[in-house]
């Protein structure tokens, strides 16, 4: 059995991995002249960037691909538990340092309001069921048939599926502050928490459950780790090279064909991407009357775009944390702003990632290294970013300078940035979208994009647009559906 894999993002190599691990001859295909999508690596005077996921959590999910093959992971990367997993600041400038030490994290919650413990610990227990339903259970299962998500609706229901996550917290929480950083989580995978179904807040147990990690080295390096991994078992790497056309005969695939006119043969054809943007772009906007496609493709609302800024500086800034989740005045207005009315508001709210919090490799030495996402509107707001961009990172720099590192602009040696056109342009992500569309419940399991094609026989999905959905423990289960169905 030939398979060809398009894409390199963790959902993309954990596909050619598995396939392998069954017998498949498996030739994967990435664009870029280096493998990650998403996890990409920039390396810029000394300091050493993750392009995208930083936060790891379920780790025996990237353990279990080592383990396939007999292999002991520990031999190829090195994940490190952070003891503070994220600290957060507010507005008036307290701040909450969030980890897996609950005795710590009651206190913490009592110095902000006491009568929110108690609260805060059916909260957790009530996002265990949630885990073990729609993560334990549930997350490697193919919803591609529709009596499958009617057989899971009542259990769905009976944990408030209906509900948004914010709804759901603030059932049990009464602060505000305590609300916002314990609804956040959606805002991980590409959700607004006021509209994702409350199914997500299985992310706040999943955190506990295996706590979160670092890669020693950067995200990267599990992608390097990987590519090792597949170097040694055959899996043909084609880097440099884009598929400009998936072929097929009758609805049936037999291969694809690269930018240079090389045509690989195969009998499955597996893509790391967006469903729409394969569909109009190696397809031909070919959808052949699927009625349940067009329906899906029109309806689908995408998650928000990302403004990041890369940036290194001359100096240690050593009270600031591995992550550090910074909070504007204003919540829902401002969610409202991004996800609705796709317009930019000054009153941001960012996640600030400082590796060499933890890995001093990462920056020079006496040096340190960041980045800044910041959630934009995606490109339905027609926002011109050759202007706005600039605009956004000095607004963010004048933030951060403000709000946690003083002096910081003028400590900055290296810096640059990409914008939703960066995902839009260069990872074939539709508007621009930083995590493919949105985790609505009408939006999820059967809902998605399944990981088998509607369409065609022999094409398959898997990354942040298909079942479960994105984030890295998001995209290595849509490989395991993936591992069920071919």
């Amino acid at each position: 059995m030939n398979s060809v894999v398009i894409g390199s993002g963790f959902g993309g190599i954990a596909a050619a991995l598995r396939l392998k691990a069954k017998g498949h001859k498996v030739t994967l295909i990435e664009k870029h002249s280096d493998l990650g999508g998403r996890a990409r690596v920039f390396k810029k005077n000394g300091f050493i960037y993750d392009g995208g996921p930083t936060v790891i959590t379920a780790p025996y999910l990237i353990n279990e691909l080592f383990e396939l093959f007999k292999k002991d992971p520990k031999d190829y990367i090195k994940l490190s538990p952070l003891k503070i997993w994220y600290q957060f600041v507010f507005e008036d400038k307290t701040k909450f340092n969030y980890s897996g030490d609950e005795s710590e994290m009651k206190k913490q919650i009592e110095k902000i309001s006491k009568d929110d413990v108690e609260g805060y610990e059916k909260l957790v227990n009530f996002t265990k069921k949630i885990f073990d339903k729609g993560f334990t259970e549930l997350a490697d299962v193919p919803f591609d048939k529709p009596f499958v998500m009617m057989q899971q609706l009542p259990a769905l229901l009976k944990l408030k599926s209906y509900k948004s996550v914010y709804s759901l917290v603030s059932s049990y929480i009464k602060n505000e502050k305590l609300r916002r950083m314990f609804s956040m989580h959606p805002l991980l995978v590409g959700g607004n928490p006021f509209t994702t179904t409350s199914i997500y807040g299985l992310i706040l147990y999943l955190e506990k459950k295996w706590g979160i990690h670092y890669s020693i080295g950067g995200t990267g390096n599990i992608i390097n780790g990987f590519e090792k991994l597949m170097d040694e078992e055959g899996i043909k790497v084609i880097k440099g090279h884009e598929v400009t056309k998936i072929i097929s005969d009758k609805k049936k695939i037999t291969g694809v064909q690269l930018n240079d006119q090389t045509i690989i043969s195969s009998n499955n054809v597996i893509c790391n991407a967006d469903p729409p943007a394969v569909y109009e772009k190696m397809l031909n906007g070919d959808t052949n009357n699927s009625f349940l496609f067009k329906w899906k493709k029109n309806r689908m609302e995408y998650s928000m775009g990302l403004f990041v800024y890369y940036f290194g500086t001359k100096k240690t800034y050593k009270d600031i944390e591995h992550h550090t989740i910074k909070f504007g005045n204003k919540y829902k207005e401002h969610l409202d702003d991004i996800f609705e009315n796709k317009k930019l508001n000054k009153d941001i709210s960012y996640y600030l990632h400082r590796p060499s919090a933890t890995d001093k490799s990462m920056a020079p030495a006496g040096q340190d290294c960041f980045y800044v996402l910041v959630p934009v509107p995606n490109n339905q707001s027609k926002i011109n970013w050759s202007v706005e961009g600039e605009k956004m990172k000095n607004l963010v720099i004048d933030k951060m300078e403000k709000d946690l590192m003083p002096n910081l602009r003028e400590n900055i040696v290296e810096d640059f940035y990409l914008t939703p056109d960066y995902f839009e342009k260069d990872l074939n992500t539709k508007y621009g979208s930083g995590f493919s569309i949105q985790p609505k419940f009408s939006q999820s399991a059967y809902f998605r994009f399944h990981n088998k094609s509607e369409i065609y026989d022999g094409l398959y999905f898997v990354g942040a647009g298909t079942h479960p959905g994105a984030g890295v423990p998001g995209v290595l289960s849509s490989a395991k559906v993936l591992d069920k169905i071919l």
